[in-house]
């Protein structure tokens, strides 16, 4: 018998991994789970101390402990739930499974609780939350690379950065210096950026022509490249400002570059048929996490250059509105998708996407309420994220933790 070429270099695609346990099966099933459960609990930690309660981060200060928490910890298990589970379609090899994904999932879960108590341990802290993103990155690393391939490698490269600025942040933290882990905790979001340009670009306008069978639907090329690129010069430059003293003509530079960036996401959705996706909340909610990357883009140009525009609001235009829609989104399509399920959300699930939607939309406007309004607006921008998180954690875990309806 002949055996095909493919299959002795390898590059065939596996059996499946023995079934240990339906959690185990793939990454998205531990890591949405977590984050889900994360996110609806981070937020209110993070109002209580606020109000004078609890004040977790240590030598990161509760401010900056929200920040990297929302960005290496929550942000960072919906990034490893979906490669680990897209680099298995991309490149027909498995990643961690069973064991292995039950070890890299705890690392995660450790790495949380040591930064909640990291003032009592802060360099056992910094070692335990160090450890989950590099071994994510070798983990991510070996099937694209034993697969040449080479059109995913730029996430090696976002998963080697990203691990390197949170070295360097817990670094600045032991040494006291909340400016630069400041800085560093805004590279990491142009980084996260760049990640939301990269994988929105490639299934936004796919999944929209697939739901809605519109064929004209689909994206520009060059708008996507030169979207890619606006996203990575506005990291570059933010490395310049944080590395040099930030001068008006850097500062102007950074404001006209969000300026462009901003411009090319908007009209790069121009054929993604945004206006036939309203109907269906797994579609509306990734083109409403899509429009928020100009938005924020355009409040931050707005803020470099005249302080009527609130920097919070240009932040959280990021935050809670691009990656608040598009990590939920994403969650609920690939968890039904994966699961053999067909792809229709729930009455629920469409409640969920629309407290995420709420939440961005009042925390971007807090900035602008009378003082003696922020804390309660704040409050409930918190309560519409935290009950959207809660919702998919119960509509959901059903679903991750039992196998496919399919049997495959």
């Amino acid at each position: 018998m002949t055996i095909p070429t493919h299959h002795l270099l390898g590059l065939g695609r596996q059996a499946p991994a023995p079934r240990a346990s339906s959690l185990l099966e793939r990454g998205f099933r531990p890591f949405f789970l977590l984050a889900a459960a994360f996110g609806a609990c981070a937020v209110p930690l993070w109002l209580l101390a606020l109000h004078g309660g609890l004040q977790p981060g240590g030598s990161f200060g509760s401010m900056q402990w929200h920040a990297h928490e929302m960005l290496f910890g929550f942000t960072t298990a919906v990034i490893a739930g979906f490669l680990l589970t897209a680099i298995t379609n991309w490149t027909a090899r498995r990643t961690a499974t069973g064991s292995a994904l039950g070890a890299l999932a705890l690392l995660w879960l450790l790495g949380r609780a040591a930064m909640l108590f990291l003032s009592r341990a802060p360099r056992l802290a910094a070692a335990v939350d160090g450890a989950f993103l590099p071994l994510l990155t070798v983990v991510c690393a070996i099937p694209i690379l034993a697969a040449r391939d080479r059109r995913n490698y730029p996430f090696i490269g976002i998963l080697v950065v990203l691990s390197a600025l949170n070295a360097g942040a817990h670094r600045a933290a032991l040494h006291a210096d909340l400016a630069q882990v400041r800085d560093i905790h805004a590279l990491a979001l142009d980084l996260i950026v760049l990640v939301m340009v990269l994988v929105t670009g490639r299934i936004v306008p796919s999944f929209t022509r697939n739901a809605t069978g519109i064929a004209s639907t689909g994206t520009n090329r060059t708008l996507e490249r030169a979207s890619a690129l606006a996203a990575l010069a506005l990291l570059v430059a933010d490395t310049l400002r944080a590395a040099l003293a930030p001068g008006p003509m850097l500062v102007a530079g950074t404001a006209a570059l969000s300026l462009v960036a901003a411009a090319l996401l908007a009209l790069r959705m121009r054929r993604w048929g945004s206006w036939q996706a309203r109907r269906d909340p797994l579609l509306w909610i990734l083109h409403l996490g899509s429009a928020w990357l100009p938005v924020g883009l355009l409040l931050r140009a707005g803020s470099l250059v005249s302080s009527a525009v609130p920097a919070g609001s240009a932040l959280h235009a990021l935050t809670a509105g691009a990656i608040g829609c598009l990590t939920l989104g994403m969650m609920a399509r690939v968890s039904l998708g994966h699961t053999g399920r067909m792809l229709r959300a729930s009455r629920a699930t469409a409640v969920a996407f629309v407290c995420v939607a709420v939440a961005g939309v009042v925390r971007v406007l807090a900035p602008l309420v009378p003082s003696v309004l922020y804390l309660p607006v704040l409050d409930l921008a918190g309560a519409a994220w935290s009950s959207a998180f809660l919702i998919f954690l119960f509509g959901h875990v059903r679903i991750l933790v039992t196998a496919r309806v399919d049997a495959r």
